[in-house]
């Protein structure tokens, strides 16, 4: 049996690395200058903890924005809690990491997205236009890619 070195659970686990210590400077310190985050979980993981109301609403995926009121935020080895509003009504709220797909600060024009191979084609082949976004990085493993993910989405 041969060892190999999984760079895709690597880079999986610093950029998670990256998320975890960004969102524990903001629990100590609050959010500096015009940070803000963009944050796309599963909300079909099982460890993802929302109102039901909002599971019915948002049945796969749901993207919360950590900008001008959030409460409680606290952050452990594996996710974070916070409460935001929605509509004027607090919900708690708790995100693991590994239920993150994007994490997106548009002030300073950062953004990671984690893929799952499952909402891919079955075939291998790479997505057409390839060459479009040629700074970015991408690392795959055996489950996820991970790639610096463009800020157009996320443009008015």
């Amino acid at each position: 049996m041969s060892r190999t070195i999984e760079y895709g659970n690597l880079m999986h686990g610093a950029m998670r690395g990256l998320i975890r210590t960004v969102l524990s400077d903001v629990a100590a310190n609050g959010l500096p200058g015009a940070h803000h985050f963009f944050i796309t979980f599963d909300t079909t993981h099982p460890d993802a903890q929302l109102a039901d109301w909002l599971r019915s609403r948002y049945p796969d995926e749901m993207t919360v924005v950590i900008q001008n009121w959030f409460d409680g935020l606290e952050v452990t080895e594996d996710g974070f809690a916070i409460t935001l509003n929605f509509g004027d009504a607090p919900e708690p709220l708790y995100i693991p990491f590994d239920a993150i797909r994007t994490f997106v600060d548009p002030s300073v024009e950062f953004g990671l997205r984690f893929e799952s191979h499952e909402d891919e084609d079955e075939d291998d082949t790479p997505p057409p236009g390839g060459d479009d976004h040629p700074s970015e990085d991408t690392a795959e493993d055996e489950e996820h890619d991970a790639e610096v993910v463009s800020l157009d989405s996320f443009r008015k």
